[in-house]
Order: structure tokens, then C-alpha cells, then sequence
């Protein structure tokens, strides 16, 4: 079972202001302006937090860190609690950064989040939200997501604000049923979704199985699956 190898150590030192390893990819960026985007080592948590992350140094302005990506279907996102706390895949490709990560990442700075898709004809778009953290584990994950900045994929994101995080064997939803086993996924489901990135990858229309895919609804409402998804978060200057 592979597993990403961003996997920071729960016990790490805080970073202090004299250690200048980077916290995410917006340090790399400001180390050398130059910087291209690929994958990086940065350290959230110190010297001994050292993990990978893909680097986004194109979109909207540069110095994104990304969270969670999609794009060809070769990594298995149906996977429980505990992998989506510590994280899955490669930062080269396919991944998720961990929920643990997030919470590290955002509990001491202040994080905008950026969500870039396409579509199976290269159609691109994009959503972009002025605020994000990630609650820690103890309160479930707690997503906080506001001020929809524009985009035309629309504001899917805002159905999720204040939810927990939900995987197929730990439902925190406020469905009277799962919504990750209903919908093949995992997210901060609400009673379901408005999107859902984690979602079994599928190729385009399809209305076999309703609302069952790589989906964003306000651009492509609930019959069609995504061909790429990727979910980012840089510091707000």
C-alpha cells in the first residue's frame, strides 16, 4: 500500500525564526524567484518534518502548494480515515497531502485556497477562495472555507464550509446515511456534496450512477466526472 511520502512527524520542534527551511511552496518561491513548478521539500513542522509537495509557480500569480490532485485516474482515492489523515500518493503525480498536513499548515498562517479543473475537451477553470484552514483531528477536521473570490467553475466550496471530514468508515456527515459509501469518495461531505474531488475516477458524462465521479456542480452539474482537480493553498499577503 503506497503511501506519500509527505508523512511529517507529529512531535517535530515548532519551526522558531531562525530556522529558514521552507514552511510551503510560497518560501521556495521567495528563496528564487526563478523556481519552476515540480516538487519540492518544504517543512512545516521543522527539520524533521521534511516531506514532498508539488509546487504550482503558474496559476494565478505563482508560490501555490498543492493539497490535492487529480489527473489521470492511477491512484485509488476510496481509501479510510486513517490514509486520508496521514496522506497518499506521489507528489509527482496523483496525491493527497493529509489532513494532519493541512492542519499543521494553516493553524499558524493564514491560507487562500485556489481550485483549478478541466474537463475531458481541455476546457479549463477555476475557483478561488480568499480563506482556508483545516480544524485538527480531535474536532473532526473542521473545514473553513469562505470569501469566493471568482472563478467560473462557481462556488461549490461554500456547501462544505464548517463540515467535518468523512471517509466510508468514519461518518461525520449530516446525512442520516454515509455519503463517502454513497458517493465512492471522501470530503467534507454536508448531506452530500456540491463537489467531490476524492470521487472514483470516471471518464466525463456518464449517467450510470448519479453524482458518482470526480465532480465540481456548478460547472458541470452531477453527471459528469472531471478529468483533472487540483486543490491549493498559498499564505494571504
Amino acid at each position: 500500500m503506497e503511501l506519500l511520502p509527505v508523512l511529517f512527524i507529529l512531535l517535530a520542534p515548532l519551526l522558531t525564526s531562525c530556522n529558514k527551511l521552507p514552511v510551503d511552496c510560497s518560501d521556495i518561491q521567495k528563496e528564487d524567484k526563478s523556481r519552476r513548478s515540480g516538487v519540492y521539500t518544504i517543512y512545516p513542522l521543522g527539520e524533521r518534518s521534511a516531506g514532498q509537495v508539488y509546487c504550482n509557480m503558474q496559476s494565478e500569480g505563482g508560490s501555490w502548494t498543492v493539497i490535492q490532485r487529480r489527473m489521470d485516474g492511477s491512484v485509488n482515492f476510496y481509501r479510510p480515515w486513517n490514509q486520508y489523515k496521514m496522506g497518499f500518493g506521489n507528489a509527482a503525480g496523483e496525491y493527497w497531502l493529509g489532513l494532519d498536513n493541512l492542519n499543521y499548515l494553516t493553524r499558524n498562517r493564514k491560507y487562500e485556497l485556489l481550485v483549478d479543473m478541466e474537463d475531458f475537451k481541455g476546457a479549463k477553470t477555476f475557483a478561488h477562495y480568499s480563506s482556508f484552514s483545516v480544524d485538527s483531528e480531535c474536532n473532526g477536521y473542521m473545514l473553513h472555507v469562505s470569501g469566493f473570490m471568482g472563478g467560473e467553475a462557481g462556488n461549490c466550496m461554500e456547501y462544505h464550509n464548517g463540515q467535518k471530514f468523512s471517509t466510508f468508515d468514519k461518518d461525520l456527515d449530516n446525512w442520516s446515511n454515509n455519503c463517502a459509501r454513497k458517493f465512492l469518495g471522501a470530503f467534507w461531505y454536508k448531506d452530500c456534496h456540491c463537489t467531490n474531488p476524492n470521487g472514483v475516477y470516471r471518464w466525463g458524462a456518464d449517467k450510470t450512477l448519479f453524482a458518482v465521479g470526480v465532480e465540481w456542480s456548478k460547472w458541470k452539474n452531477h453527471d459528469y466526472s472531471l478529468k483533472a482537480i487540483s486543490m491549493m493553498i498559498r499564505p494571504v499577503l
